[in-house]
């Protein structure tokens, strides 16, 4: 039983949350940063799990492109949805519902909110500029939910334990 986990982090609080959770995952996934690869054959593996921080209010770029390029195969796997966003509350779900197709939100077996950061050492001066205006917030904050972390892994870990004695 393959997992991958993809993800893609622009200033570093994805992938802090993608290794935290592939630590805690009972299967150890294939871990690849969109970046780095191109092209992900997602037919060897049984369980997917995605992730991408928010911007502006919208996932990065190769995250919606490896979703619109997958879809169809993505809907025959076992998935899990995470973002990464500042945002809390209804806020935050419409961010991650916006984030993914409905159909592969549907399928799920595990989707998480797990916060964010504003990393002012890995930002630009604009970007910098843009939280200072926007959020009033003129220096580093993480807002990191482990809680959130620990939470889908055990939902990924329990569908793996579910599909074995199936």
């Amino acid at each position: 039983m393959k997992t991958l986990l993809v993800y893609e982090s622009t200033h570093g609080c994805t992938e802090k949350c993608a290794v935290r959770l592939h630590g805690l995952l009972a299967v150890k996934p294939e871990i690849i940063r969109l970046r780095r690869i191109g092209r992900i054959n997602v037919n060897n593996y049984n369980t997917v799990i995605i992730g991408g921080s928010i911007h502006a209010g919208t996932m990065q770029s190769r995250v919606r492109n490896f979703l619109t390029s997958n879809v169809e195969k993505l809907k025959n796997k076992r998935l899990g949805l995470f973002v990464c966003c500042m945002e809390e509350g209804k806020k935050a779900e419409d961010q991650f519902n916006n984030s993914f197709p409905e159909e592969l939100r549907e399928r799920a077996v595990a989707r998480g909110i797990f916060g964010g950061e504003f990393d002012f050492d890995r930002m630009n001066f604009f970007q910098r500029a843009i939280v200072r205006k926007v959020k009033g917030i003129n220096e580093s904050v993480s807002n990191i939910v482990d809680e959130e972390i620990v939470r889908f892994a055990e939902n990924i870990n329990s569908s793996h334990r579910f599909r074995k004695k199936a």
